[in-house]
């Protein structure tokens, strides 16, 4: 399916010497579009950029290769690489090539990801995509557990309350208590309070109560030991 494609603008520093002028290089990738320039932290190198456009290419002429393409373009770049040219493909609102980006990535990460997981979430619900956030949290919950100490953590649940999904919150609070969480792991207090208002936005008053029962606890436990 075409896509517009944003501007990319790179300007290089300029070569001095004793002999020769200041030389400005600027590249352009893509054609012009309204779309702003990239932002810090979002710097793509040029295999990155290459990845990208081969990606779109593909998917654009014959989308049955897309697969078999995602394997051999990706595997040549490295994990930073890798997680910058998702993270492209999201802000492009491409979410899904995303999403079939996303396994690849997630297979460089030691544990899930839920920075990514919650960029994800965001992005499918931004484009009117969010059908397939039951899928993102079934693979999520094929990994079996999580990290509760996370700082992401925050992020993937306000991301799945503000965009309404119910299941979805229900499952990785699910997730959450099988991880450890308030046990193995201490309960993070504005995470409970996302939890907890979400919950009671979703007409799960049984659930809130949990979230606030077990955050009362942990709290009290706190207090007990000073």
């Amino acid at each position: 399916m075409a896509s517009s494609v944003p501007s990319l603008n790179f300007t290089f520093p300029p070569l001095t010497s004793s002999t020769t002028n200041s030389t400005r290089i600027s590249v352009r990738c893509g054609p012009r579009s309204n779309r702003g320039p990239l932002l810090k932290g979002r710097i793509l190198s040029i295999e990155a950029i290459q990845a990208i456009q081969a990606l779109k290419r593909t998917q654009r002429m014959d989308p049955t290769q897309i697969q078999p393409h995602i394997s051999k373009t990706l595997n040549r770049l490295i994990k930073a690489d890798l997680i910058a040219a998702f993270k492209e493909l999201l802000r492009q609102d491409l979410c899904e090539l995303a999403l079939k980006v996303f396994p690849a990535v997630q297979l460089e990460c030691d544990v899930p990801d839920l920075g990514l997981y919650a960029d994800m979430v965001l992005a499918l619900t931004r484009t009117g995509l969010d059908e397939n956030i039951d899928e993102l949290i079934d693979d999520l919950e094929k990994v079996g557990q999580i990290r509760c100490d996370d700082k992401e953590l925050v992020r993937l649940v306000r991301a799945l309350v503000e965009g309404e999904q119910v299941e979805s919150t229900v499952r990785v609070y699910e997730l959450m208590k099988k991880s450890g969480w308030g046990t193995t792991y201490g309960i993070d207090e504005y995470v409970a309070k996302v939890l907890r208002r979400g919950f009671k936005r979703f007409g799960k008053e049984q659930m809130a109560d949990e979230v606030d029962q077990q955050l009362q606890r942990s709290s009290r436990l706190i207090l007990g030991k000073h």
